[in-house]
């Protein structure tokens, strides 16, 4: 191993806006006061459950990744383990998230800032 993964940072226009819809989605405080960061406009994060932490920076011509296509690739995204989609897909839409794609076990959305994800169905164990 040659290091730890300290936190996945997501461009964007508006970080607190973007650190609270993360939030809601998958639990945990936002901008808890941590010595690795320092928090303001330019940054906010969310520490979720798990210890898990995801960043937010604004960036002035943030420009979103336009799925599904090539020319713009999604760069990466999250997949979000639930298991009622459609429970989940109303709570994400009345966040603000914007349908893109279903599929029988998964669906796309793009969160406010246009970084896709996906609900995904969670499996149960055997």
């Amino acid at each position: 191993m040659i290091g730890r993964l300290q936190c996945v940072v997501l461009d964007c226009h508006y970080p607190a806006g973007l650190a609270h819809f993360y939030a809601e989605l998958l639990g945990g405080a936002v901008d808890r006061p941590d010595p690795r960061w320092s928090l303001d406009e330019e940054w906010a994060t969310v520490h979720v459950p798990g210890g898990m932490v995801l960043a937010f920076q604004r960036v002035e011509d943030y420009h979103p990744p336009m799925w599904p296509d090539p020319a713009h690739p999604q760069q990466f995204h999250l997949d979000v383990e639930v298991a009622d989609l459609d429970a989940a897909e109303a709570k994400v839409l009345a966040l603000g998230a914007e349908l893109k794609d279903r599929e029988s076990g998964w669906r796309v959305y793009l969160d406010p800032a246009g970084h896709p994800f996906c609900l995904v169905r969670a499996h149960s164990a055997e």
